[in-house]
C-alpha cells in the first residue's frame, strides 16, 4: 500500500476508533465529569506520605482540565543533599517520555513530506537492508542456539513508530537476541546517533517486522531518519519544529550549565539505578542525542506539550499536528487483524493498544474492576518515574514528574486511581 493510501486508511480508522461506544464496566464515565476538590486532597495526602516515609525524594503533580489547572502541587526536594524544594523549573530526566517528543516531531516531518510511514528504513539507512532475524533453536540437550534468517519484509517507518520493528533492548529479558544486545556493548564510548544506529543494524532483530510488539531502540532509528531527511541534528530539528514554537525552553538532552545543574532533580541515593543498561550522563555533554530516552524537561515546559496533545495537535493558535496526523497517532495500530502479537513484555498493558508514540486505551481490559480511565486515553511513562495521561473525553491531562525508578509503577497506579476517584458526573 502506498503512503498516501495508508494515510487515508489509517486516518479513517482513527476516526472510527476515536469514538467507540461505551464499553462494559464502570471505568469509562460519560464526558463532562468534574473534580471534587475534597477528594483531590487524597493526592496531596498520598504524596506527602511518600516523601515523609522516604520512598521518594519529591514530585511535581499537575492535573489540568478545560485548559486550566484543577490541581497543582509540589512535594519534597530536588535532591536530599541540597534540600532545594521542587518547583515548576526543576529539571527531570524524562527517560522514555522522550519517545513522545521524538514521535510528534517525526509526524510533523511526515506532514511536511520529508519521509513516509511506509518507507523502508533501508531507504535512508542502507545497513538495515542486510539485517537478519535471530530465531532461537532448542537442541536435544536443551541448549539454545541462534539461527539468523532473512527478513520476510523490510522494516518500515510505521514499524519504528509503533514498536514492531523487531529492534529491542538488551537490559531486560533473557532471549538470545537480548543477550546479544547486552554483549555487544553498544553504549561504549562517545558516539553520534548515526554511529549508534549503525551498531544496532549489526545486531539481529528479535522477531520479524510486524510480528510482535517489541520495546527497544526503534525510536533512535527513527531519530536518525529525521536527521538524514532534514540535514540537521535531532535536537536542532526538535527545537525548530516543536520546542521553540511551543515555548519549551528548558527541554533538551543535557544539563551542563552550573545554573541549570542546580535545578536537576536527583533520585534517592538508594534508588539511583535507572536500570536501562547504561549510566545516565545528563550532566556530561556527549555526541549521542538519545531519541528513545535522553531528554530532560520541566513541568513548565512539559505541561505545554501535554496540553497541545490534549487539544489534538494545536496550542495557543498554532497547529503542530493537523487533525488527520493526530488521529493517526491516537489510533491503535496493533489491534485485531494487524498481525501483531503481544507477550509478557507488552508494556502498554492490558486494555491498551499502541498508537504512533504512545499507548491508546481500547477496552476495559481483564481486571475486575477495570483500571480507571476513558476509551481513547493516551499515556506513556519512563524509567525515571515521569508519567503522562491524556484523556480527551474528559478534556483533561495529568503529568507526574519524579525520579524514582523503583517506586514509579506503584506511584503511577495510585495517582491514576486517585485522579479518577475524584472525578464526578
Amino acid at each position: 500500500m502506498n503512503s498516501l493510501k495508508m494515510l487515508c486508511v489509517l486516518a479513517c480508522g482513527a476516526l472510527v476508533q476515536a469514538s467507540p461506544g461505551r464499553a462494559e464496566g464502570t471505568f469509562d464515565m460519560p464526558a463532562g465529569a468534574h473534580f471534587n476538590q475534597q477528594k483531590l486532597a487524597k493526592v496531596t495526602e498520598f504524596f506527602r506520605n511518600e516523601v515523609a516515609t522516604g520512598k521518594i525524594a519529591g514530585a511535581n503533580v499537575l492535573i489540568q482540565q478545560h485548559g486550566k489547572p484543577v490541581y497543582h502541587e509540589t512535594f519534597g526536594v530536588q535532591d536530599v543533599v541540597s534540600k532545594t524544594p521542587i518547583t515548576d523549573q526543576t529539571i527531570f530526566r524524562l527517560s522514555s517520555l522522550t519517545k513522545l517528543v521524538t514521535s510528534v516531531v517525526a509526524m510533523q516531518l511526515i506532514q511536511d513530506g520529508k519521509f513516509k510511514l511506509d518507507d523502508p528504513v533501508a531507504k535512508y539507512i542502507p545497513a538495515f537492508a542486510d539485517v537478519k532475524v535471530g530465531l532461537e533453536k532448542k537442541g536435544e540437550d536443551g541448549s539454545k542456539t541462534l539461527e539468523l534468517v532473512p527478513l520476510t519484509r523490510p522494516i518500515t517507518v510505521l514499524d519504528l513508530l509503533r514498536h514492531t520493528s523487531g529492534i529491542t533492548y538488551g537490559f531486560y529479558g533473557d532471549s538470545l537476541v537480548r543477550k546479544a544486545y547486552a554483549a555487544a556493548n553498544i553504549y561504549a564510548g562517545d558516539f553520534t546517533l548515526a554511529e549508534f544506529v549503525e551498531r544496532i543494524a549489526k545486531l539481529p532483530l528479535h522477531n520479524q517486522p510486524g510480528e510482535l510488539w517489541q520495546y527497544g531502540h526503534s525510536t533512535d532509528v527513527l531519530g536518525r531518519i529525521m536527521e538524514i531527511t532534514s540535514g540537521k541534528s535531532l535536537f536542532e530539528i526538535e527545537k525548530e519544529k516543536l520546542l521553540d514554537p511551543l515555548g519549551m525552553n528548558n527541554t533538551g538532552f543535557f544539563v551542563t550549565e552550573p545554573d541549570r545543574l542546580k535545578l536537576l532533580a536527583q533520585p534517592l541515593p538508594n534508588d539511583s539505578d535507572f536500570r536501562v543498561g547504561r549510566a545516565y550522563r545528563t550532566e556530561v555533554r556527549q555526541k549521542w542525542e538519545s531519541a528513545t530516552g535522553g531528554m530532560v524537561s520541566t513541568m513548565a515546559d512539559f505541561s505545554r506539550f501535554a496540553q497541545m496533545l490534549l487539544n489534538g495537535g494545536s496550542f495557543e493558535g498554532k497547529t503542530y499536528l493537523n487533525p488527520a496526523t493526530f488521529d493517526l497517532m491516537a489510533t491503535d495500530h496493533i489491534g485485531k487483524d494487524s498481525g501483531v502479537d503481544r507477550d509478557y513484555y507488552y508494556f502498554p498493558g492490558d486494555g491498551f493498544g499502541m498508537g504512533l508514540g504512545f499507548a491508546v486505551r481500547t477496552d476495559p481490559g481483564n481486571a475486575k474492576p477495570p483500571p480507571p480511565g476513558s476509551l481513547g486515553e493516551l499515556k506513556w511513562d519512563g524509567a525515571a518515574g515521569c508519567y503522562v495521561v491524556i484523556d480527551r473525553k474528559q478534556d483533561l491531562f495529568f503529568v507526574l514528574l519524579e525520579q524514582t525508578p523503583t517506586e514509579r509503577q506503584r506511584v503511577q497506579r495510585t495517582l491514576k486511581q486517585l485522579v479518577y476517584e475524584a472525578l464526578e458526573n
